[in-house]
C-alpha cells in the first residue's frame, strides 16, 4: 500500500494487475487501483479535481485531468472516508502513476491540493 499525507488528508493506494490484452494490434497491461480518501483535518472538504501523471517504462509520461473521481465530488467532513476504484492501461508491463487533487476547504473557501503518492504498476511477471 501507498500512502500520503497532505494537510490532513490521507492517501492510501492499492494495485492490482488485471492481465493484457490486444487493443489495436498493441499489448496493453490492466491494472486496478483503488484509492481511498480520508479526512483527518478538523475542516469539511470536497475533492473538485484530479490530475495524473501516467509512466511508462517504455514511453513518455502521459498527464490526465478532470473534474472529480469516477463522475463524483465527494464532500468529506472530518473523520470521513471517501473510496473508489479504478482503472489503467500502459503498454509496458512497468510503470507508475502519482498526481494530486485539488480540494476546496469549506471553512476558509480555499482551493488546495492534496499529493497522491506515487505508485507501482508492476504485472506479476515482471516482478522478481
Amino acid at each position: 500500500m501507498f500512502q500520503q499525507v497532505t494537510k490532513g488528508i490521507k492517501i492510501s493506494v492499492l494495485t492490482k494487475y488485471e492481465g493484457a490484452f490486444l487493443k489495436k494490434n498493441t499489448l496493453n497491461h490492466a491494472f486496478r487501483y483503488t484509492v481511498r480518501i480520508e479526512n483527518q483535518s478538523k475542516d469539511v472538504v470536497q475533492l473538485i479535481n484530479r490530475n495524473w501523471k501516467i509512466m511508462e517504462s517504455n514511453r513518455r509520461p502521459h498527464f490526465v485531468e478532470g473534474a472529480g473521481v469516477i463522475g463524483k465530488k465527494p464532500i468529506l467532513k472530518s473523520g470521513d472516508i471517501h473510496t473508489y476504484q479504478s482503472n489503467c492501461l500502459i503498454t509496458s508491463p512497468i510503470g507508475a502513476m502519482s498526481g494530486f487533487y485539488t480540494m476546496v476547504n469549506f471553512s476558509s473557501a480555499q482551493e488546495f491540493e492534496v499529493e497522491i503518492p506515487t505508485f507501482k504498476l508492476a504485472a506479476t511477471f515482471a516482478l522478481n
